[in-house]
């Protein structure tokens, strides 16, 4: 059963297109939501999908692209009413 989750990622994730590369992971997972950058300079992403995707995705997130330096991944299951199809980046 699909559940969602908040991720916030840390280290150095803006600027090194993190969120293009997020995208494309959870897409191949096959996961929905969306990422986006945040003031603090971390990255924060909504995935929709059951536990293991979610294990899968967060073994991914600590990887990063080539010029990204990952140092955590915290994430907590949450309450969403968002419906979506797809995964999306976010301004």
């Amino acid at each position: 059963m699909n559940k969602s989750y908040k991720l916030t990622i840390s280290g150095k994730v803006q600027g090194v297109g993190y969120r293009r590369w997020f995208q494309r992971q959870a897409m191949q997972l096959q996961v929905q939501g969306w990422v986006r950058n945040i003031a603090t300079g971390e990255v924060e992403a909504l995935v929709i999908t059951d536990a293991g995707k979610l294990e899968n995705l967060i073994e991914c997130a600590y990887q990063g692209p080539p010029l990204a330096q990952v140092t955590e991944v915290v994430w907590i299951e949450i309450e969403n009413t968002v419906l979506t199809n797809d995964f999306q980046i976010l301004k």
